[in-house]
């Protein structure tokens, strides 16, 4: 076995920063009254975040790209068969698990964006909605908290039976940005690109669109 260059800087940025922004938004939700508005700018911060992802899943690293882990029915067959060959980025099952991710937050923060509470906090684009959609539009973000709490429990588990059974440190990996493989694998398919001045430029453009998108358009 060794070790081959896997996630790149922006991705690795991206994941833990979607973790603690997540991990905020529920706890300020719990919390209620003021800590709402924290909720508010965590939602905008995520949705900033999540179209960045977006936007690296077509310029980022070899293994960041959509193109390199959004597989078809055959490969997620033949993964569940073992009959696939090793991936050293997300595998087929995974990968689409990483897209339900990304669209059931993406679902998340714009719901939140029209949303409210019934008292004193307002999405940013409350204005654009009538109350009855608003109420909709909440009822949906409400309901769809729990579903991401279950994917996210697979996710877990997921990790958890990959350290245990096939003793692979999925946490270290997306931390160091290096993943253990075969010795048969060559080197020239560590991942390539994903640059950190690109990936800079890209969260700056998501920062601008969520800004733009939470202001100018509710204006």
């Amino acid at each position: 076995m060794k070790y081959i260059k896997t996630w790149d800087i922006p991705l690795r940025v991206f994941h833990w920063s979607l973790v603690a922004l997540f991990a905020t938004a529920i706890i300020t939700v719990k919390i209620g009254g003021n800590a709402l508005e924290w909720h508010v700018f965590s939602g905008l911060a995520l949705l900033a975040l999540l179209i960045f992802r977006i936007l690296w899943g077509f310029a980022g690293g070899t293994y960041a790209k959509f193109s390199n882990f959004v597989r078809g029915p055959r490969a997620i067959l033949g993964y569940v068969k073992g009959k696939g060959d090793k991936t050293i980025g997300h595998n087929p099952l995974g990968g689409w698990s990483v897209v339900a991710m990304l669209a059931l937050l993406l679902a998340q923060v714009v719901t939140g964006l029209f949303a409210n509470d019934d008292i004193f906090t307002e999405g940013p684009l409350y204005s654009l909605v009538d109350k009855d959609t608003s109420d909709y539009l909440t009822y949906l973000h409400t309901v769809n908290q729990y579903v991401l709490y279950g994917l996210i429990g697979l996710h877990v588990t997921a990790i958890i039976y990959y350290r245990l059974f096939k003793r692979e440190n999925l946490v270290s990996a997306m931390i160091t940005g290096r993943k253990q493989v075969p010795a048969s694998i060559p080197d020239a398919h560590a991942s390539q690109g994903g640059h950190v001045i690109l990936g800079l430029v890209l969260l700056a453009a998501s920062v601008g669109i969520t800004w733009f998108i939470s202001t100018h358009w509710a204006g």
